[in-house]
């Protein structure tokens, strides 16, 4: 077996022993939840280590030049690597029940297949081919805006971020924020904890909230803080494909 076929299958065994339960009350309460150690460290160099090299990716993009914030994050290209792919196929299928709930409650009629192959045909019936997976790469002051990852027609309502440096070695500040628009409330902000090997899957882009009168939708947006010192780099994990 190639070593990157027992990493794979090894990440997969971590995704399948995830406590469900436990990861969608966290996310119907606040709209995120963390996933400790899913990578190992070693995982988290090598994908960190892929930045630097020419193939594999379809796009760069430099923040500064779209007014995103400061950094550069690089799409990867179809075929994704073993691992990246690994965690898209294996992860969705758990969110999936999740996903359908929330689009029912919120009055959505669109349902999400069980398979991530089924969705992707879909995304790519409608136009959206470009895979979106990517690696992002900060130093010192640089920082991403708020932000939602939307991309076509077809969006899964969930999406998974690792964080592959380690928080006061490899740098400083760079936290993960998130932030929760209620109506005629306002912004609540969240600062999720994480170490190196960490993943967070949190809302893409509205969850449901139950209130006295039934359900109302909630707008989130993500992004990065200032890194004060070092290198942050980070994996993240996109299941609907670009238009």
């Amino acid at each position: 077996m190639k070593r990157d076929d027992w990493i794979e299958d090894d990440v997969c065994e971590r995704l399948q022993r995830i406590d469900a339960s436990a990861l969608e009350a966290d996310l119907d309460v606040q709209g995120w939840s963390v996933l400790r150690d899913l990578l190992t460290s070693t995982e988290c160099d090598d994908v960190a280590s892929l930045y630097g090299q020419d193939e594999g990716f379809r796009s760069r993009v430099v923040m500064a030049r779209h007014g995103f914030g400061k950094g550069e994050y690089r799409y990867f290209s179809y075929p994704l690597p073993s691992l990246v792919q690994g965690l898209r196929t294996v992860l969705y299928p758990r969110l999936v029940p999740l996903a359908n709930r929330w689009h029912e409650r919120m009055g959505m009629s669109v349902r999400f297949p069980d398979e991530h192959a089924e969705f992707i045909a879909r995304c790519a019936a409608s136009g959206q081919l470009r895979p979106t997976p990517l690696l992002l790469q900060y130093g010192a002051g640089d920082y991403n805006c708020l932000h939602q990852d939307l991309y076509g027609e077809h969006v899964f309502p969930l999406q998974l971020a690792v964080l592959l440096s380690e928080p006061a070695k490899d740098f400083k500040g760079g936290e993960f924020v998130l932030t929760e628009q209620r109506p005629r409330m306002q912004t609540r902000a969240a600062v999720v904890p994480l170490r190196k090997g960490d993943a967070v899957v949190f809302a893409v882009n509205s969850r449901p909230m139950r209130g006295t009168r039934g359900d109302y939708r909630v707008k989130l947006r993500h992004g990065v803080s200032k890194i004060s010192e070092g290198h942050r780099h980070t994996l993240g994990i996109i299941f609907h494909d670009a238009s």
